[in-house]
């Protein structure tokens, strides 16, 4: 073998290294394809060919000599004395296996698309005493000095890893898993100065299988300087491991070993050879995939070390499937209310495979937690009795499990505001003697442990409930497992035999994951088609949308469990025919049939084919990287603090610097998935208190509707046009002199729908007029901080002139602020709202509704980090924002301009995602509609006299453009239009609206 000094002299670590690729079994690189990282002078490289004969091995590195050396070595060993080739048992000479190429670590690899199967690297791990030499030109003219540090050190690699000397080995490992075949190894020489702790955990975090196949002592090469590391000690809690001498048992820290090396005596470290194998290659692959691609920055938050398997099984799937979604999709699509249609079609087909029910995604209603699912459920019903399982009631309002209001239940005419909730005991058969002797209309419930096996305890309880015209939620949570070999219960095998009876539902809560614990979501089977749309409308006015991330993990975990079996392979039993419905059986209230009736609601995809959402307070525009990365992040990091998942900090920043709204001892912060459901609570504080919610006239119909659906006193006052609908003081005077213990709702600065400004001036006239009167107020910046338009606006700072109002003697004035981040932050499906309160009689009042869904600590860290990015002010977020607001002005004048063109009259919007209009050429023409365009199917054509109610419908079945009617908007004759589409369906509504013009014209 021939040496030269620019080359790396083979000693103990690569003699060491070959110790423990000879631990191996003979087969490890037979017939393989191999490369060999840093192979110097490539005495190993050739060592592997001539030993194991695999099918090619290439030898890299960086220094170009070392390429040039070892091809000489290569012939040295591959001819005989006369210059002829050496053949081996299979008439192969080293020059047919062997191949040198310079190469930093994998780069050849990936520019000649080489898949390799096995990878093995004796890699310098000291950090480069001048890491600024790594950028100097590598050429065969570097001085031999320079090309042998190349060999003994490394620079700054941007890894973690990098203060412990391992980050080129890190990086080596990372280009490693794009290159290696799915069931490929590598094999690392590992110095464990570091610790062998850390020297394990590189490979782990990564998603490997770590196998220490052979390890012994060798003495610190006298030219390496541990300084570095005696710094990083007294900076870190990190100690490195060092040995006195070779027999030296007990591990010494650096600053020791560097005290006893500059006393002449000789120092040694840990050396180690790692065998890794990826647990799940494929998913890992797909992470790194996504990581490579512009998200290298969270590299260091990724932890794929588990010590449970299940766990690892569970979680680096997810992963890959999230890496995935965020890699290809530029935003999140539109999701119906009643759950992600994939989700739900996967919650049937697991119940069809693995429990032979016969479901559809139209039996299936999923929401934020089975909490929820049970509050709205009975919120639907209004029952003036329910009995509750008393492990279902914790979440439920307190004065439903306080009254007693419990004689006369079973007339036909129930006071409309009392329900009664009474706690029974989940043992059957004392739940069966309640039941009788009370007649509730409504029973919630679960099923024992000993009695869930039978279908025995279902059965009577689906007999009791309908003789006396009970409605049943059988809730089986605790009985339904997401495995590939699940326990069937007494619910799901009687389903299997026969439908689900119309007076009975069942709900579960999946809350049985491996990772986490807190993460929840909730759904209703019901065969009953008027059940499914009632439940789907429910969600809709009192809690939006369920979060939809939280719906692809779940949905993750069961296309893992359906992934694997055959479409089709077992038929499906007839079931019985369903039993009749009882005659007497209770229905949904009336007070809320006649408000999921008028609401204007979504309209979903069995209405009209592949509608345009221009009625959705949802943006769907690009979701810049920086908020990619920071939902990634979330779900990769492990064992997340409190501290870094605690967003109020940020909260309070942010209100205060962007509304100047004072903080003090009393202020409390409250959050949940979003901002509609914590609106929902504190309407219920309205209520709890006998207050009259007062609307004015161009409210968000979302938040109007709800207050309904919640059997709230409300009051709409008019607004005035030449103002563009916004309240004044003179409005607001007016009502609140006829209107006892007012709530006055205000959304602000930036209104929806119309899209206008407060000032604020006129928000402190707002509040010096709801003062006076004693109002409670409710300021909603949901729709804010995406003003484009702000001549003469000047922002807000309200501080001033709350603190003089407070200190003003009335004491049932104060005020609220709401809000939601999923606009302003351009997060897409992740949604987070937040409630400010600062009276304690309200803050007591708002905990007697303790079911909020609460945004899990994954949305907190991802949230707490784009705020954090926010408020420093960081590059890409904010160029991302600054240009989002820019699209969003370009497309309101755009949106102006057609609709000006075809006959309508706008309100040209400042801020925000939506701006209103009146149809005012449409209004009394009569339009012939063939639906056909946009429904498919019904050919039959209708007649339609337009008003500005109706031309929703009309030009949703003409066009499939969704748009918001006067219904929603509140202002009379006005419809709401949003603009935050993907850019080519922005463009197709705008074609929509020319369509209808022509159709109407025609």
């Amino acid at each position: 073998m021939m040496l030269i000094p620019s080359i790396f002299t083979p000693e103990d670590w690569s003699f060491t290294f070959y110790e423990g690729l000879n631990r191996h079994p003979d087969s490890i690189f037979k017939d393989r394809t191999v490369a060999e990282l840093g192979c110097g002078n490539g005495w190993i490289t050739i060592a592997i060919a001539e030993k194991w004969l695999p099918l090619k091995v290439y030898g890299f590195d960086i220094n170009p000599r070392a390429i040039r050396i070892s091809w000489i070595n290569l012939y040295l060993n591959a001819l005989d004395e006369n210059g002829q080739p050496v053949y081996d048992v299979e008439k192969k000479t080293l020059l047919d296996r062997v191949e040198f190429q310079e190469s930093d670590l994998l780069s050849y690899c990936k520019d000649h698309d080489i898949q390799l199967e096995r990878i093995v690297g004796c890699i310098p791990q000291i950090l480069n005493p001048n890491p600024d030499a790594m950028s100097k030109m590598i050429t065969e003219n570097a001085s031999e000095e320079f090309l042998y540090s190349l060999s003994n050190y490394c620079a700054l690699q941007g890894f973690v890893e990098d203060q412990f000397g391992l980050g080129l080995i890190a990086r080596a490992v990372e280009e490693g898993i794009a290159v290696i075949k799915p069931a490929g190894i590598m094999i690392f020489n590992m110095g464990g100065r570091p610790g062998q702790g850390v020297c394990k955990r590189l490979f782990e975090r990564r998603g490997f299988l770590v196998n220490k196949i052979w390890q012994t002592k060798v003495l610190q090469a006298a030219d390496t300087d541990i300084s570095a590391l005696v710094e990083i000690e007294k900076n870190s809690p990190h100690r490195f491991e060092f040995f006195m001498g070779l027999s030296g048992d007990q591990p010494i820290c650096a600053r020791t070993a560097w005290a006893y090396g500059e006393a002449g005596g000789r120092i040694s470290h840990a050396l180690s050879v790692y065998s890794c194998q990826l647990r799940q290659p494929n998913q890992v692959k797909k992470i790194f995939e996504f990581l490579k691609n512009g998200f290298q920055e969270i590299r260091s938050s990724l932890d794929l070390s588990f010590e449970d398997d299940s766990v690892a099984d569970e979680k680096i799937p997810f992963l890959a499937y999230l890496a995935g979604v965020l890699k290809e999709r530029s935003f999140f699509p539109y999701e119906p209310p009643a759950g992600s249609k994939r989700f739900r079609n996967l919650i049937a087909d697991f119940m069809k495979k693995y429990h032979h029910i016969p479901l559809n995604a139209d039996n299936v209603v999923v929401f934020p937690s089975r909490a929820v699912a049970i509050e709205n459920a009975l919120r639907l019903f209004s029952p003036r009795l329910a009995i509750v399982d008393e492990h279902l009631t914790r979440h439920l309002p307190k004065q439903w499990l306080t009254s007693l209001a419990i004689k006369g239940t079973e007339t036909d005419n129930p006071s409309e505001d009392v329900l009664t909730v009474i706690e029974a005991p989940r043992q059957s058969d004392l739940m069966m003697e309640l039941i009788k002797k009370l007649k509730p209309q409504v029973v919630i419930t679960g099923i024992g442990n000993y009695e869930a096996v039978t279908s025995s305890a279902f059965v009577h309880l689906l007999d009791v409930t309908r003789e006396i015209g009970s409605q049943l939620f059988l809730d089986i949570s605790d009985h339904f497992e997401l495995s590939s070999l699940p326990g069937s219960n007494g619910v799901l095998k009687y389903l299997a035999g026969n439908p689900l009876p119309s007076h009975a539902a069942v709900v579960c809560g999946l809350v049985k994951n491996q990772v986490y614990s807190d993460l929840e979501v909730a759904f209703v089977i019901s065969e009953e088609e008027a059940m499914f749309k009632a439940l789907s409308k429910t969600v809709e006015v009192l809690e939006g949308t369920t979060a939809l991330i939280s719906q692809y993990y779940y949905g993750c975990l069961f296309h893992e469990l359906l992934a694997f079996q055959l479409a089709d392979r077992h038929s499906h039993k007839e079931r019985d025919s369903q039993k009749a419905k009882s005659p007497d059986m209770i229905g949904f209230s009336s007070s809320a049939i006649s408000v999921l009736n008028s609401a204007e609601l979504s309209i979903s995809e069995t209405q009209i084919a592949s509608p345009i959402h221009m009625d959705v307070d949802q943006s769907f525009f690009a979701i810049p990287s920086p908020v990619k990365a920071a939902i990634f992040e979330s779900y990769a990091r492990q064992n997340m603090s409190e501290s870094e998942i605690d967003v109020t900090p940020n909260i309070k920043q942010y209100i205060e610097s962007n509304y100047g709204f004072p903080i003090d001892s009393n202020t409390e912060f409250l959050f949940a998935d979003c901002s509609q459901s914590l609106f929902n609570k504190l309407v219920l504080c309205c209520i709890l208190e006998g207050g009259t919610l007062c609307f004015p006239s161009g409210s968000n119909g979302n938040y109007v509707s709800a207050a309904k659906f919640l059997k709230a006193n409300i009051v709409n006052f008019p607004t005035d046009s030449e103002v563009g609908f916004k309240v004044t003081d003179k409005t607001l005077i007016k009502v609140l002199k006829t209107v006892k213990k007012p709530w006055v709702y205000i959304c602000g600065p930036t209104v929806n729908p119309t899209g206008l400004l407060y000032s604020n001036k006129e928000m402190e006239n707002i509040l010096t007029t709801c003062a006076k009167y004693g109002a409670r107020v409710v300021i909603d910046t949901s729709f804010s901080g995406l003003e484009f338009n702000f001549e003469g606006w000047g922002g807000w700072d309200l501080a001033g002139c709350m603190e003089k109002l407070s200190s003003s003697g009335n004491s049932t004035f104060c005020v609220s602020m709401l809000g939601g981040l999923s606009l302003k932050m351009l997060t897409g499906a992740l949604k987070f709202g937040f409630l400010v309160l600062s009276q304690p009689h309200l803050i007591d009042a708002f905990h007697n509704f303790p079911g909020l869904s609460k945004p899990h600590s994954t949305v907190r860290y991802a949230i707490k980090k784009l705020l954090g990015l926010r408020q420093r002010k960081a590059g890409e977020l904010m160029d991302a924002i600054v240009e989002h607001i820019k699209e969003l002005e370009s497309r309101s004048k755009r949106l102006k301009e057609i609709l000006e063109k075809c006959g309508w009259d706008v309100l040209q919007s400042r801020g925000g995602v939506s701006m209103v209009a009146k149809p005012s050429a449409y209004l009394n023409k009569t339009v012939k509609i063939n639906p056909s365009s946009s429904s498919g199917g019904n050919t039959a054509t209708e007649e339609i006299k337009l008003n500005d109610s109706n031309i929703r419908e009309a030009i949703a079945k003409a066009t499939g453009l969704c748009i918001n009617s006067s219904s929603w908007t509140g202002i009379p004759g006005y419809c709401r239009f949003t603009v935050a589409l993907e850019e080519s369906e922005f463009e197709q509504a705008l074609d929509c609206l020319l369509k209808f013009k022509s159709i109407v014209g025609n």
